[in-house]
């Protein structure tokens, strides 16, 4: 089993829908994957869920003052959700009633090798006590502080001890708060999602030197003292390339600008992620992927509950539309096959015929 964190600390570069789709293809390639999604904001677990589904997985009360009659659609499906099922908002609710430790959801299955441990927006409240629990981790003699700070990570190894998962994929939020600092802790690796623009280049910059200060902190202070009794991570955080997001066509979005800041990338990466010297702009060795935005593409899919790439005539992807669908699938292959590629070097049982 191998762990991959998807993450960057400037927002707004499709990074969800990327795991989302990510996910997908890696599971139709005959892999057991479990998506995890520790985004407060839960964006990726509304795209994995209908609405209805969403319901009864937060609880939310029915609006039993609504005189509007709720439609009656039939459903296909096996039921996905049920009353009780775990939130990562749910697994880390004893800790903080301060009534005992992490309890551990079996994750959601989404189908046949693919499954979820669900977000939800009340693992925001988890945010002070992980501040809390880090410099009181240090000591190693403060149990409860150590099963905070572990607490993300034993959810999600359980979760994927528990589905037989092969590649675990973890969402995280734009940010370098106390949430993603013990979310990345779980992570062997870290594929970063960037934009061709000033934000990206700048949050790279912030990002490298963070990443090595937790995984320094972590190995070298916290993880000798941590008991066996508490499953903890190693901390890896290897950062395996970066992935360019292409940003929607638009007529008065210069194509200098976007080329202009893409050649600056390998530099910043090498340099502030790697530490590894000072490439040209054409070395791209650890650019993995360029990939179209699909804007077309990307209401039809919300609508019908699948992948952009999955789209058929009965869900309105008609015309030229099917084309851009056969495109998307033939990147998103192609980009799961080299993220694989990368991942094997690691875990080498990944690599296929």
């Amino acid at each position: 089993m191998i762990t991959m964190a998807l993450f960057n600390n400037k927002g707004g570069v499709g990074k969800t829908t990327l795991a989302y789709h990510l996910a997908h293809m890696l599971q139709r390639m005959g892999h057991r994957v479990l998506a995890v999604d520790l985004d407060p904001q839960a964006n990726l677990t509304a795209q994995f869920l209908d609405e209805d589904e969403l319901t009864r997985l937060w609880a939310e009360p029915e609006d039993t003052a609504s005189s509007a009659p709720k439609p009656v659609e039939f459903d296909a499906r096996p039921a996905r959700v049920f009353p009780g099922t775990g939130t990562m908002a749910t697994a880390i609710a004893p800790i903080m009633e301060g009534v005992g430790d992490v309890e551990l959801p079996d994750p959601v299955m989404i189908e046949d090798g693919l499954w979820l441990l669900p977000g939800d927006v009340e693992l925001s409240v988890f945010e002070d006590r992980l501040s809390a629990a880090w410099p009181n981790s240090f000591l190693g003699k403060d149990i409860a502080a150590l099963r905070t700070t572990t607490a993300l990570h034993r959810v999600i190894d359980n979760g994927a001890r528990t589905v037989g998962a092969e590649i675990v994929l973890i969402d995280v939020g734009p940010n370098l708060g106390a949430i993603n600092r013990a979310s990345l802790l779980s992570a062997d690796t870290v594929l970063m999602p960037l934009a061709a623009d000033l934000f990206s280049l700048r949050g790279l910059r912030n990002l490298g030197p963070t990443l090595r200060e937790w995984r320094s902190t972590w190995q070298g202070t916290v993880l000798p003292k941590v008991p066996e009794r508490i499953p903890a991570p190693r901390g890896l955080m290897m950062p395996i390339g970066y992935i360019v997001m292409q940003p929607p066509a638009r007529a008065d979005r210069p194509a200098k600008a976007h080329d202009r800041w893409l050649d600056r990338i390998p530099e910043v990466f090498a340099t502030s992620v790697l530490t590894s010297g000072n490439p040209g702009p054409h070395d791209r060795s650890f650019e993995i992927a360029t990939l179209r935005h699909y804007a077309n593409l990307i209401p039809l899919a919300h609508d019908a509950r699948k992948p952009m790439f999955e789209l058929r005539a009965g869900d309105g992807a008609l015309g030229g539309t099917q084309t851009a669908v056969r495109r998307c699938y033939s990147d998103f292959r192609d980009l799961a096959v080299k993220v694989r590629e990368r991942l094997a070097f690691i875990d080498p049982t990944l690599r296929r015929s």
